[in-house]
């Protein structure tokens, strides 16, 4: 066997240059941790963010947090797994993008025999973003109208089948037809194409006026306005990503004057902040999976060693579905 791997280092932020794939030792599991040997490894917009430095990290660092495959090796102390399990994760320590990893046995899940390893690799935090945003951060009702932005991208495709079992109408934005088709295949109950229409326009006319309770918003700066506009009194924003950029502030008397809104900026890593708290949202995506109430697109793969190119592909909103590198 061999003791070197090969894995993505930065030693700077910056664009998808600064990714370089290097061989390194294969590191040992210590006490409370595991090593997995990956079979795939998920892609994310949070993996753009820390290496552009919108999110900070430290360098020489490696990138990604989200992975599957087996455990290889068990550090001293660990109970909740054994040698040779399938296990994934989407919250761990930076370093996914590399053969092996390893990560805080409390911050991985046993993989279902049923649910692939690749599939487990693209839903760990997308699924589980899903998951947080449509059972926890803001409480639908049947009947609800919700929007979501960027519906065709990996946690719109998750959230809207989410949101579909929850018996609410789902609206979802998208950016050419392609995806509008891929939308409505997973839940969508409208489409907006947001290139030629205009969002609150189209909510309006959805809703017959009254807008919606939630907005779901991970596009950022571009989409805020619109968000805003779009809910109904009391609604919520759930701005949860910053696709096309930061949000800049906003007023609180701005809330005030759409109609006593909420506005929360909420992260997958404050809801899964237990193991508890992981085992019960991975337990629930798993469920929905393993009924077919949620089928998972993997839009796109790519060798590790083309992980500059797939960080292209995923900024410039070529991608559908979950992204994955291959070791």
């Amino acid at each position: 066997m061999t003791h070197t791997m090969r894995a993505i280092r930065l030693s700077k932020a910056g664009g998808p240059e600064v990714m370089e794939v290097v061989a390194v030792e294969v590191p040992t599991p210590g006490p409370g941790h595991v090593l997995i040997r990956h079979e795939a490894v998920g892609l994310n917009f949070i993996d753009i963010y820390q290496r552009t430095g919108l999110y900070p990290l430290s360098y020489p660092s490696g990138l990604g947090r989200e992975g599957a495959g087996i455990v290889e090796a068990i550090g001293e102390g660990v109970t909740r797994f054994s040698v040779g399990d399938r296990a994934a994760y989407g919250t761990g320590d930076v370093g996914a993008y590399a053969e092996a990893h390893v990560v805080d046995a409390g911050r991985a899940v046993r993989v279902p025999a049923a649910i692939p390893l690749t599939t487990a690799a693209a839903v760990m935090l997308k699924g589980m973003t899903a998951e947080f945003l449509a059972r926890r951060v803001f409480h639908v009702k049947q009947g609800d109208a919700v929007l979501v932005h960027a519906a065709a991208g990996g946690v719109g495709l998750i959230l809207c089948q989410w949101l579909q079992t929850l018996g609410v109408t789902v609206i979802g934005t998208v950016g050419d037809e392609h995806k509008a088709d891929l939308a409505r295949a997973h839940g969508c109950d409208h489409v907006i194409l947001y290139r030629r229409e205009d969002i609150v326009d189209r909510v309006k006319a959805i809703t017959h006026g009254d807008g919606c309770a939630v907005v779901y918003d991970s596009v950022g700066k571009d989409t805020l306005d619109a968000s805003l506009a779009s809910l109904r009194r009391r609604g919520m924003l759930v701005s949860f990503g910053n696709a096309s950029g930061p949000v800049p502030p906003v007023e609180p008397l701005r809330l005030s004057r759409g109609g006593s809104l909420f506005l929360t900026r909420p992260t997958l890593f404050d809801y899964v902040a237990t193991t508890e708290e992981l085992d019960d949202s991975a337990g629930a995506l798993f469920a929905l999976i393993q009924s077919g109430a949620i089928k998972v697109e993997i839009g796109q793969t790519f060798p590790l060693d083309r992980v500059r190119e797939a960080h292209e592909a995923l900024a410039g909103r070529q991608t559908t579905g979950s992204t994955l590198l291959i070791p």
